[in-house]
Formats: C-alpha cells, sequence, structure tokens
C-alpha cells in the first residue's frame, strides 16, 4: 500500500516525538483542523497528540486561546503576531511541548491587496523555547491547494521543532 506524503510526513514526525517523549498540539484557522487529522490519522497518535484548537474565527482565538482582541483589531487575524500568538495560546492552553498555529486566506475570497488570497501564516512554539515564523504566499491557487500545501509547510514546522529538541 503506498501512502501519501502527509501521510509519511506525519508519521516520521509522531515517531520522533514520540522517542524524544514531547507532545504536541496545533492551533488552527483557515485549514479548519487539517493539521491535526493528518497526524489523529495515524494509529497510536493519541500518545504524541496532545489537543487541537480550531479557531476559525477571531472570538475563537479569543476564547480558545486567549488573543488580545487589540493585538488582531491591530495587526489583523492574518498577521505573523497573531499566527505566534495562537501557538503560544496552544502551548498555555495544553499539555502539549510544541504547538504550530495556522492563519491565512485560503480563497477564494476574502484576500485584499495587502493580504491576498494565498497568504498564509505559520508559527511554531515550544514550551519555555523560541517561536518560529514563517509567511508563505501559496498564490491564487484552488482553496483545497492552499490548505493542503498549508498542512504541509505545518508539519514541516512541527518536525523541525522535535528534530531541534
Amino acid at each position: 500500500m503506498r501512502q501519501n506524503t502527509t501521510y509519511v510526513k506525519a508519521k516520521n514526525l509522531l515517531d520522533a516525538a514520540r522517542a524524544k517523549g514531547l507532545r504536541v498540539a496545533t492551533a488552527e484557522s483557515c485549514t479548519g483542523g487539517l493539521v491535526a487529522a493528518a497526524l489523529t490519522e495515524i494509529p497510536g497518535s493519541s500518545d504524541v497528540f496532545e489537543r487541537g484548537f480550531v479557531t476559525y474565527s477571531n472570538e475563537a482565538k479569543r476564547g480558545m486561546l486567549g488573543i488580545p482582541w487589540p493585538l488582531i483589531e491591530r495587526h489583523g487575524a492574518v498577521s505573523a503576531e497573531v499566527a505566534r500568538a495562537m501557538a503560544l495560546g496552544a502551548i498555555d492552553q495544553s499539555l502539549a511541548d510544541i504547538a504550530v498555529a495556522v492563519t491565512g486566506v485560503a480563497g477564494p475570497g476574502g484576500g485584499s491587496a495587502e493580504k491576498p488570497v494565498g497568504l498564509v501564516h505559520f508559527a511554531c512554539a515550544r514550551r519555555g523555547g523560541e517561536v518560529a515564523h514563517v509567511e508563505r504566499r501559496f498564490g491564487p491557487q484552488p482553496r483545497a491547494e492552499i490548505r493542503v500545501a498549508s498542512v504541509a509547510q505545518a508539519l514541516n514546522m512541527l518536525t523541525s521543532a522535535v528534530t531541534a529538541v
């Protein structure tokens, strides 16, 4: 049975985290839980995957992750600042050692000149450590392709964070 790239990335991430005794959480907006779904597709993931937050609305970002309203108002939900706060909020609201956050404009609508369709911000936080940020501009692709590419980026960031521990 041939396994897709996302499955292989998720499995390798879980194996690496398990070997180091690390737990992982996700905070997702435009991916709507797809990163968590990729991780929980792997049998036995429950010893590594701690929890996932799907914070699609600004209210969910505030209520579930503790993102301050002024931060959202000042920078917008699709921003480096909010992505970092989401990752830190996922750490604070979970038992995870490492958390990844995804917020972006998956389209086909909702984009602007400053924040076009395909703009996605990612952040990965380690408990007591640094927060890494990546901005990707996937371009005006179909919604599904932007979301799939975002899952791959999030898994890559989590893998890098686990490897660095």
